[in-house]
């Protein structure tokens, strides 16, 4: 299994804004869209190129042009909607895959309760995107019911990453790429990610006291 932190000044500064609880739901919003994008660039860099005969308004040239091959993006909800945007602006035309899990407070095991993925998925690049990999059990559901689809090729993209999550997705997927913007200290005794950026689903959708009143 690797790990690779996007380490691009741009993108450190944007996680930087997304883990101050001064920055607003607007501003995170807007923010973890960019950031995405950013990473988004960096899980797709081996993507594969042929040349094609094209021509510009004043010849015919040999252009390098991806070769088509299906590419999923598949968000694990609810939080994994707030990267899926700014990956989807880098490759537009890429199929999409929900997965729905529930986090129970006192196990932090995860709960299915909806999945709808691309039926050519099986020979899709799938890029599976959650903001936390915090325990690795959410994630570890995901892949599985991934890997039951016919997924072959998997990429895990996330933009705080702790070690322990790590280790419990290297355990059960040792084949698995992680993608990250930042491998975090440790979990705290609730499971959250420290020093973290807090509740990515509650900062991207207004759902925290105060929220009202964050612009």
């Amino acid at each position: 299994m690797s790990v690779v932190i996007v380490g691009h000044p741009l993108v450190q500064h944007g996680l930087s804004i997304l883990r101050s609880d001064a920055t607003g739901t607007a501003m995170f919003r807007s923010t973890a869209r960019r950031i995405s994008a950013l990473i988004a660039y960096e899980v797709l860099r081996d993507l594969p190129l042929e040349t094609r005969t094209i021509t510009t308004p004043l010849e015919t040239m040999q252009a390098p042009c991806l070769v088509q091959r299906p590419l999923c993006f598949v968000s694990v909800l609810r939080a994994g909607s707030g990267i899926l945007d700014g990956m989807l602006d880098v490759a537009p035309w890429a199929s999409v895959g929900h997965i729905g899990l529930d986090r129970d407070p006192e196990t932090l095991r995860p709960k299915q309760y909806y999945l709808k993925l691309p039926d050519n998925i099986g020979q899709a690049l799938t890029v599976l995107v959650d903001p936390m990999l915090a325990t690795g059990y959410s994630a570890c559901a995901a892949l599985e019911l991934l890997k039951q689809a016919g997924c072959t090729e998997i990429r895990l993209v996330c933009l705080l990453a702790a070690p322990e999550g790590i280790a419990v997705v290297s355990a059960t997927h040792p084949d698995m790429p992680i993608y990250t913007a930042s491998v975090d200290r440790a979990l705290d005794a609730h499971g959250y990610i420290r020093p973290g950026l807090g509740d990515a689903g509650d900062r991207l959708f207004g759902t925290f006291a105060g929220a009202e009143m964050a612009f």
